[in-house]
């Protein structure tokens, strides 16, 4: 596969919330896809350290993951396994699996989570961009890991503790980073009202006490397919190629794509 004219190599993107259920993972991995079709070579990273599920959601079983990376077994590059032909081919990208159902990663010295982020930086210089599927919440290796990336996705939804506890990393994140510009994607909208008033309350929020405006930079229609592929254990856009939340998920990508050619 060509390399797309606006991708610069090893673009990490950091997708984040701070909640868990509002679908972090499943647009993780739609955009891997969707970036690939749009021609980069996309790797996915399940930095989950705590409750990793990426491979459960796209019915993986890979030989390594995360765990033997960290623990010396098997080098970065090693534990990437293909999805859809691999990031090669259209439309498909690699995968580094966390270790699904377990919290052991999840209390990694501050050291061990410097070597991964470090080598994650530089696995990604072999793709056009490398998608980082964080943990929910803001402790310490979700806010190092997002610190590491080029770019943040912040996601909520229009539930009241999704809007607070997405504050919370925001503001953790700026803390650290006062130059950090995370974006703000609203996932499984109900519809484009609810999703822009939900976006506004959070603005007005992080405005008010961070004197920071995250832009929006999409919205994920709520999709009955996506539970369908989820139980399928395959990804929306790739099952449905033609349902609303690939087409968003493409409208996302696009604007993203943008944005790092203007950067």
């Amino acid at each position: 596969m060509s390399l797309s004219p606006f991708a610069p190599a090893g673009r990490i993107l950091a997708v984040a919330s701070g909640k868990g259920g509002v679908g972090k993972t499943v647009l993780s991995a739609g955009l891997a896809h969707a970036f690939s079709m749009a021609g980069e070579r996309a790797l996915l990273v399940d930095g989950d350290l705590g409750m990793a599920n990426v491979d459960v959601q796209l019915g993986l079983n890979p030989d390594a993951d995360l765990a033997a990376v960290l623990s010396g077994e098997v080098l970065l590059e090693d534990a990437a396994v293909p999805v859809l032909g691999g990031a090669f081919e259209k439309g498909g990208f690699h995968v580094i699996s966390g270790r699904s159902g377990s919290g052991n990663l999840a209390n990694l010295k501050r050291d061990a989570v410097n070597k991964l982020a470090t080598g994650l930086a530089a696995l990604a210089l072999s793709y056009d961009r490398a998608i980082l599927d964080l943990a929910a919440g803001a402790d310490h290796s979700t806010i190092r890991l997002a610190l590491a990336a080029d770019d943040v996705i912040i996601v909520i939804n229009d539930e009241p503790t999704s809007l607070t506890d997405a504050y919370a990393f925001v503001k953790t994140l700026r803390r650290r980073d006062d130059g950090a510009s995370p974006v703000v994607v609203v996932n499984n909208a109900p519809s484009d009202e609810a999703a822009r008033n939900a976006y506004a309350a959070f603005r007005k929020t992080c405005e008010s006490f961070l004197s920071f405006a995250p832009p929006l930079a999409g919205i994920i229609r709520r999709d009955k397919r996506v539970p369908e592929s989820i139980r399928a254990q395959q990804l929306p856009s790739a099952l449905f190629p033609d349902s609303i939340v690939a087409t968003d998920l493409v409208s996302l990508a696009s604007g993203l794509a943008q944005t790092k050619k203007a950067a």
